[in-house]
């Protein structure tokens, strides 16, 4: 059975024009006769707008109430959309993750998918429908509806496609693809063909918007091919697959994000533990934490400082000032104003110098750096926000990523 899983966000089915040109194109991959799977996000801004009504009723809504209030606005999109594919004259079904046997942990609002049930999948896909499932959420092992953190729709599709052994996994989106960088920032940047998963994690992870980290990390363990391209258009978008299979290039792209807080702990007594009782107090509350910098000790004491992204802040803060307290810290800080931007590109690893000319760029252009990390394929710097535009526009200049070819290792 040649299956292929189709994703669409909430930009593309935001009215219901848009609903109609998703019902169209998903309509065409049937009659071309592939059995189709579509995740569909919900409508336009509606999640926003349930977080809002969650925030004016309390200040600290629970976890496990807001996954059963944000999961409703998937069911509207699937049902409408069914509705839609429908009066198409296709047959078609809408499910809730639930339904479709997503199995997720208990970790509200931030649930990871521990296994997918596609048995009720399959038999509907043999009938000759197309199967259309609510993006973002699952349920727990205890029942509780969960959902997937933002932008889990991606993951719900790159599972459901790995379980299906689908031929491929498309997220249509409001861009035609991945680019070089953000185009709002810098209107010359390209669109990539390709690019391979390890690149793209780290795109994903150091602030590129298109996909969701964990549907990357699903398609690379799983081997799912991916591609990303536009609702609005026919044109090929950026195909997403095994390094092996292609050239690489020395840098793909720089990704910029300013969701991110730096929370710092002072005067921290230097001894065996202190770090990791910080730690291993915000892991225990699941948040990721992203840099991380120790300074040198002076006088027996320290500052630990890292950044973690703004949802949780309140949350590390608070974890931070109790574990302050019990090592007898000085105490903590918080800096909002901060932005990361990363240079990112397989071939790097083999290419001495890259990290230099970033540097360079961003003192030519007088922007300080605060926090470094590196991995073998990437580099990000912590800098001030109001910098961030300037330093995206300037490393993206620096390493000719506006011209039509790409330097290759």
């Amino acid at each position: 059975m040649n299956i292929t899983v189709q994703k669409f966000g909430g930009t593309s089915v935001a009215d219901t024009d848009k609903i109609k040109n998703v019902a169209r194109r998903v309509s065409q991959t049937r009659k071309k006769g592939e059995h189709v799977v579509v995740v569909i996000s919900a409508l336009g801004d509606t999640t926003d707008r349930l977080v809002g009504l969650a925030y004016e009723i309390s200040p600290h809504p629970r976890e496990r109430e807001m996954d059963m209030l944000l999961a409703t606005g998937e069911q509207i999109s699937v049902a409408l959309l069914s509705m839609a594919v429908n009066e198409l004259g296709y047959d078609a079904i809408s499910f809730t993750g639930a339904q479709v046997g997503i199995v997720t942990d208990g970790a509200h609002t931030k649930a990871k998918i521990l296994d997918v049930k596609v048995g009720r999948i399959l038999e509907e896909l043999e009938k000759g429908k197309i199967v259309i499932v609510a993006g973002f959420q699952g349920v727990s092992l205890d029942d509780q509806i969960t959902t997937l953190g933002r932008g889990g729709s991606d993951t719900t599709a790159v599972a459901l496609a790995a379980a299906l052994k689908a031929d491929v996994c498309e997220i249509y989106t409001d861009v035609d693809g991945v680019f070089t960088a953000d185009p709002r920032i810098v209107p010359e940047a390209r669109k990539l063909e390709r690019i391979s998963y390890e690149e793209m994690l780290e795109m994903a992870a150091t602030g590129a918007g298109v996909l969701q980290l964990r549907s990357v990390e699903f398609a690379r363990n799983y081997g799912v091919v991916m591609h990303v391209r536009s609702s609005f258009s026919e044109d090929e978008g950026t195909w997403i697959e095994s390094d092996e299979r292609m050239e690489k290039a020395i840098i793909s792209g720089v990704t910029d994000d300013s969701g991110e807080a730096k929370v710092t702990v002072f005067d921290v007594p230097d001894r065996p533990g202190s770090a990791a009782s910080l730690f291993a107090a915000l892991s225990k509350a699941n948040i990721n934490v992203d840099m991380i910098i120790q300074n040198v000790s002076e006088g027996d004491r320290t500052a630990i400082s890292f950044t973690v992204g703004k949802d949780d802040l309140r949350k590390a803060k608070e974890i931070s000032e109790a574990i302050a307290r019990d090592l007898e810290a000085g105490g903590v800080t918080v800096d909002e104003d901060i932005a990361k931007v990363s240079l990112v590109g397989a071939g790097m690893r083999t290419h001495p110098g890259v990290a230099a000319d970033m540097f360079n760029a961003l003192a030519e252009n007088g922007i300080n750096i605060e926090m470094i990390s590196t991995s073998t394929i990437k580099i990000s710097c912590v800098i001030p926000a109001r910098d961030v535009s300037k330093a995206v526009s300037a490393i993206h200049k620096k390493f000719g990523l506006d011209k039509g070819v790409v330097m290759r290792a």
